[in-house]
């Protein structure tokens, strides 16, 4: 599957949960991310064990306490955090799982990732939902045009940047991890470097 694909599918969700909302807005691209989904119409759920509240909303002290459930996830934690997260996700039978990467380090694990793709996931291992319609901004638009731009060898970050996870018709694995006969991959974490 491919990004765009992936991203379709992941905003196509309307109930979900950011992990990482800060309670001091400014500070985190978690928070830009819960504002602009909220503003678009999406019923979006933070997570922060430290607050009450944020943004002036119901923060939760972790997915399994959001009443009736969430379908996707945004991880905006720290990368440490991402794996714990993700094991909760498969507990809860979330199936789309975006690990947020803007600028900096991000929230990107391959721990994380190995794991919820070993589960079924489909993860979407960097970027940021704000780059895709329908909540993409011109700022976050020039950000994905620069990181196909970069990608190396050629390849374009969208083309290039696949999202493991299972198919909705099948079991089988979407695309599998590449052997050394197979070509390089650049996944979007790392098409800007």
């Amino acid at each position: 599957m491919k990004i765009k694909d992936a991203a379709a599918e992941f905003l196509g969700q309307k109930r979900i949960a950011v992990t990482g909302v800060s309670r001091t807005p400014k500070s985190h691209g978690s928070n830009i991310v819960y504002e602009r989904l909220r503003a678009r119409g999406y019923q979006v759920f933070a997570v922060n064990p430290n607050a009450e509240t944020v943004e002036g909303d119901t923060a939760y002290l972790e997915l399994k306490s959001i009443p009736d459930g969430v379908d996707a996830v945004v991880i905006g934690t720290r990368p440490e955090i991402a794996e714990q997260t993700m094991r909760e996700c498969v507990d809860l039978g979330i199936k789309l799982v975006w690990m947020h990467r803007g600028p900096g380090r991000g929230s990107v694990s391959d721990a994380a990732t190995q794991y919820g793709r070993a589960h079924g996931i489909t993860v979407i291992d960097g970027g940021c939902p704000l780059m895709f319609a329908p909540t993409a901004d011109g700022g976050h638009k020039v950000m994905k045009a620069l990181l196909r731009s970069t990608a190396k060898r050629g390849a374009s970050w969208q083309a290039a940047s696949e999202c493991s996870g299972r198919s909705t018709s099948s079991s089988r694995p979407i695309c599998r991890r590449r052997s050394s006969s197979t070509p390089r991959t650049i996944s979007p974490r790392r098409a800007g470097r």
